[in-house]
């Protein structure tokens, strides 16, 4: 193990010793942050918006952001950012993008056979057994090592996730500094406030200044983002760490830490519901600019829903964890929403361009 990757796992370790249930701030200087007080929060609580006005710089000036994808070197995780990297290429210079550079951020620590296909940065993981069997924490981990080490031009960060497919040019529609994120119904700060004020003491503000995010998709500030990713892992790791707040998030811990993280630091968020959809419960692509397949989308052969049940036909990217979806799968029968034919559509346009897929 080389000097860095011994410093950042002492790090990591000696942060994860000093963690408290009401500030939590990094252990070495790297990753100290101070986390902001009231005085200086004061003017930056705001209420969520939910509709963004749509506006463009008047001098007509691009405010490009980088696109970052965070993923393991499964087999599982790399067809999908293979998928989603194709779809940023087709997207990147169409009308209105503000689509910048792209990176995989590969937290497996070391490289892969794609790295001259997408664009890459090895982030070392969290030391064994840190995870606790739960391999997201390693996402703020790895964001905080790309943040600090890598060379990125732009001013401002689309954190993605590998099952997304960008559906068509995005522009930044973070503004006047706010981020712009997507709301989870499932997020539920005002349900949990016994839990997260262990997390988001009361004279941080009203637990409203929490938002209902992830940490995905959110279009931030490079700057803002540089103070909270230390944040973010901190509080991912002690939230996994307490059984009470363990048991009440569950899979989305890691989405509640970021967006406790966010409102430490003052950082607000207009909630942007066409940011993306989610089949199959979301039947019309429309204006979305993402397609987020994390759900399975099964359909008997009259087009009628069975989730819940394993249709006659289906779409599950859990089916394809050991190995890559083949070219030109079966399209949906008659009757299926526009939304999961875009995304078979365009996943086999994916597949049929890239080349050795499968590999």
């Amino acid at each position: 193990m080389g000097c860095g990757d011994f410093f950042f796992t002492v790090l990591i370790t000696f942060s994860t010793t000093l963690i408290t249930y009401n500030i939590l701030i990094s252990a070495n200087a790297p990753l100290k942050q101070e986390l902001p007080g009231p005085s200086s929060r004061s003017s930056l609580i705001v209420d969520p918006i939910i509709k963004m006005p749509f506006e463009r710089s008047s001098s007509g000036n691009k405010r490009l952001f980088h696109t970052a994808v965070t993923a393991s070197d499964s087999v599982y995780n790399t067809w999908q950012c293979r998928v989603m990297y194709y779809w940023y290429k087709k997207h990147k210079d169409g009308p209105n993008s503000e689509m910048g550079g792209f990176t995989r951020i590969l937290h497996s620590g070391k490289p892969d056979k794609f790295m001259e296909e997408i664009p890459t940065f090895i982030a070392q993981p969290l030391p064994s057994g840190m995870d606790q069997g739960y391999i997201v924490l390693n996402r703020p981990w790895a964001f905080v090592q790309w943040l600090q080490k890598a060379d990125i031009k732009e001013d401002y960060i689309l954190m993605a996730e590998p099952d997304h497919i960008i559906v068509k040019p995005i522009p930044n529609l973070s503004k006047g500094g706010l981020g712009a994120a997507f709301p989870f119904f499932y997020i539920e700060p005002k349900k949990y406030e016994s839990v997260l004020r262990k997390y988001f003491p009361d004279d941080k503000g009203p637990i409203t200044a929490i938002n209902p995010i992830g940490n995905s998709p959110v279009i931030v500030g490079k700057e803002s983002l540089k103070k909270i990713a230390p944040t973010w892992m901190n509080i991912s790791l002690a939230m996994k760490k307490d059984p009470e707040t363990d048991k009440a998030f569950g899979w989305v811990l890691e989405m509640y830490a970021y967006a406790v993280s966010s409102a430490l630091h003052g950082v607000g968020n207009i909630l942007y519901k066409d940011f993306m959809i989610q089949p199959p419960w979301d039947t019309e692509v429309g204006k979305k600019f993402i397609i987020h397949y994390t759900y399975g989308c099964d359909y008997d052969m009259k087009g009628k829903l069975t989730y819940g049940k394993i249709g006659e036909w289906r779409f599950d990217k859990r089916s394809y964890d050991n190995v890559a979806p083949p070219r030109n799968l079966t399209l949906p029968p008659p009757g299926v929403p526009d939304s999961v034919v875009t995304l078979v559509k365009m996943v086999n346009e994916a597949t049929s361009n890239i080349p050795n897929w499968g590999s």
